[in-house]
């Protein structure tokens, strides 16, 4: 099963700024990624994935990359 981090990371997200920046958002996404499929999560949100993908863009080339 995919953790919400590891979902985090196929989409190029940094998951410390994101946290640290909106602790809401990110204690609610991770809520709800919990009780439904990742595709349907996807789905859901992802034109605001795109969003905070912009403004917490992962720049840790070490970070493991999936497809």
């Amino acid at each position: 099963m995919l953790s919400f981090e590891e979902y985090l990371v196929q989409k190029n997200i940094d998951q410390a700024q994101f946290q640290a920046a909106e602790p809401a958002r990110f204690l609610e996404w991770g809520t709800l990624f919990a009780s439904i499929h990742p595709d349907s999560f996807t789905a859901q949100k992802k034109f605001l994935i795109n969003d905070v993908r912009r403004r917490y863009l992962l720049n840790d080339p070490n970070a493991p990359k999936t497809s």
